[in-house]
């Protein structure tokens, strides 16, 4: 689940893993399996981020390697 904001300020959670895809079309569209869009204040890349970083939670992505 990740944390994101809708236009008009209010915070939700969405199921990071319903992300079909992500736009930036100046405004960051992400369009789910379900087919439904949600228009956020975050950027792509901030989605993006977020995403990933909670798939690499559930182990679905391997974590970075760290230096040392």
């Amino acid at each position: 689940m990740i944390k994101l904001t809708r236009l008009d300020g209010e915070a939700f959670v969405l199921n990071a893993e319903l992300i079909r895809y992500i736009e930036s079309r100046p405004d960051t569209y992400v369009t789910l399996t379900t087919g439904d869009r949600l228009v956020v204040t975050e950027p792509l890349d901030e989605v993006m981020r977020r995403a990933i970083e909670y798939q690499q939670s559930k182990y679905l992505f391997p974590q970075p390697r760290r230096a040392g």
